[in-house]
């Protein structure tokens, strides 16, 4: 089976995909980093929806996500944000949890795994 490697950079891929299986390493904000909770999230998911593309998926393909946050006082913020774009009956499996992440700016990271 082939691997196509999307975003290729220097330590990781952005996306990964083998077979019918699409692996996402963990988003960040880009344009959002150092902005609040929501629009952190709301930036990652907008860069998970392009990668998806990218990779030949959509959300409505999600199997697992896990979701990294610096403060889990700022988890119903995260959801409220999450709640609007994920889709009805096509939920994934989930973990969320409360992390150090890579540099301060950051207060989310996401990561997914979707099929094709």
């Amino acid at each position: 089976m082939s691997i196509q490697r999307i975003g290729v950079g220097p330590r990781m891929s952005k996306a990964v995909v083998h077979g019918d299986t699409v692996y996402l390493a963990g988003q960040v904000a880009d344009k959002a980093a150092g902005k609040s909770v929501a629009e952190q999230t709301s930036d990652i998911l907008g860069i998970i929806d392009s990668l998806l593309a990218e990779a030949g998926t959509d959300k409505t393909k999600l199997l697992m996500v896990n979701i990294w946050l610096a403060d889990m006082a700022t988890f119903a913020e995260m959801n409220g944000v999450w709640d609007k774009w994920i889709v009805a009956g096509a939920t994934p499996g989930r973990a969320t949890v409360e992390a150090k992440l890579a540099a301060p700016q950051f207060t989310v990271e996401i990561a997914v795994i979707a099929a094709k």
